[in-house]
């Protein structure tokens, strides 16, 4: 069902939809970008955090929870930054400054906190041309559709 343009403003107005809208854009975008560059058994990986390493030989059911994971922390993310942003209204305001600097804290989150307590026990990055991407393409991926979405939804 398509919504008539009177109704359009209520559902811009609930800021509830920020964390939906945000989740599903910054999931999708960040997982597009992995299976592009790293290979379409990403999801894969993504389970073998939480299951061990034999997850990477895993099936349909391993992939579909790697999918499911990862739109978990997406979703978690983004409800994050909503809740944040109802306390810090500059992030709400200056979306582009605060998407990038959330892009670079969910990135090094991921790599210093997350990862090194998974089940694969996995290090950062190896190398400054690998931290250098992990930065720019959470910025982009995550940290500004987190934002904008907020932003969006918070008018």
């Amino acid at each position: 069902m398509i919504a008539d343009a009177a109704s359009l403003p209520l559902i811009k107005r609930n800021a509830l939809w920020a964390i939906p809208a945000g989740g599903l854009i910054a999931g999708t975008l960040d997982l597009l970008q992995a299976c592009i560059l790293f290979g379409w058994d990403i999801p894969l990986s993504i389970a073998a955090g939480l299951l061990g390493p034999q997850a990477t030989n895993g099936g349909a059911g391993t992939y579909v929870l790697g999918v499911f994971l990862h739109f978990l922390i997406a979703f978690s993310v983004t409800a994050i930054y909503y809740m944040a942003s109802r306390k810090l209204v500059f992030m709400i305001e200056h979306p582009l400054v605060c998407g990038v600097f959330y892009g670079i804290a969910v990135e090094l989150t991921m790599n210093l906190v997350v990862l090194p307590l998974s089940a694969l026990h996995a290090t950062g990055p190896r190398t400054l041309h690998d931290l250098i991407l992990g930065l720019l393409v959470h910025m982009v991926t995550v940290g500004l559709p987190v934002s904008y979405s907020v932003r969006w939804f918070s008018k």
